[in-house]
């Protein structure tokens, strides 16, 4: 609902910033004896213990960190603290998935995945995962604000108000021609939701030039890891097209990553 042909990230093994490179685990091709065996071959083995109580289902929405061999020691994915990534269970491939159904938060686990429970991802030998359940991430819900801006949030010259909901980890800004990922929910001011990144469990990647023009100038206001929450009045969101919400807008946003 953001721009006429929303590029989604069709997140199996999503692709983040470049970070240092973790080195391989000793066993990345011999698990070892006290291993957890599942008969279609799947591997996994707890590396700590979380403090959840609940675990995670297939019906859920995972904050996860992971990194992600494959058995030649060649590293496809790292996502390392303080860094985080949402999906759901669902758009994981299929032997992470279920390695994940075992945990509860604060768990980490590694996974010793054979190439068929990779959806194709995977030809031959398989993928070593270690992954760390951050949370167990909850669906959606109206915030108690949705009518409009509070007092404590802050309002631009143009019309657009926000109130930040968690801080981030980074000091820069996207400019007005950068490239983001993200994730996010939008409102209509009686509550309606009518998109939601979230939901879908895969986050959204566009150009600044290419939203909304509440989005454009709210977005660069942001840090990567920031989660923020925009009242968009209809002359910076959709006026005039009524093939799309109309009136102020209500966006929850996380900013995963600046490109």
């Amino acid at each position: 609902m953001i721009r006429r042909s929303l590029v989604i990230l069709a997140l199996a093994l999503p692709l983040f910033a470049a970070v240092e490179k973790p080195a391989p685990p000793a066993d990345l091709t011999n698990p070892p004896a006290d291993a957890e065996r599942m008969e279609n071959g799947l591997i996994t083995k707890k590396l700590a213990e979380g403090t959840g109580k609940v675990k995670l289902t297939d019906e859920d929405i995972a904050r996860v960190r992971v990194t992600v061999w494959k058995s030649d020691g060649t590293l496809v994915q790292h996502v390392p603290p303080p860094q985080s990534m949402v999906l759901s269970v669902e758009k994981m491939i299929p032997g992470w998935g279920l390695a994940a159904q075992q945990m509860v938060a604060g768990e980490k686990r590694r996974a010793w995945i054979p190439s068929a429970l990779t959806k194709g991802k995977l030809k031959e030998g398989m993928l070593v995962i270690d992954t760390e359940l951050v949370e167990i991430v909850e669906r959606p819900v109206v915030p108690a604000d949705v009518g409009g801006p509070p007092a404590d949030s802050t309002k631009t010259a143009s019309g657009l108000s926000y109130k930040v909901l968690r801080s981030g980890i980074g000091t820069v800004h996207p400019k007005r021609n950068s490239t983001v990922v993200v994730h996010y929910t939008g409102w209509s001011t009686d509550g309606v939701m009518f998109d939601s990144s979230v939901l879908r469990g895969n986050p959204a990647e566009f150009a600044l030039t290419d939203v909304i023009k509440g989005w454009t100038e709210g977005l660069q206001l942001m840090v990567k890891g920031e989660k923020t929450r925009f009242w968009v009045p209809a002359s910076l969101a959709y006026a005039g097209d009524k093939s799309k919400p109309q009136g102020m807008l209500v966006f929850d946003v996380e900013l995963i990553d600046i490109k």
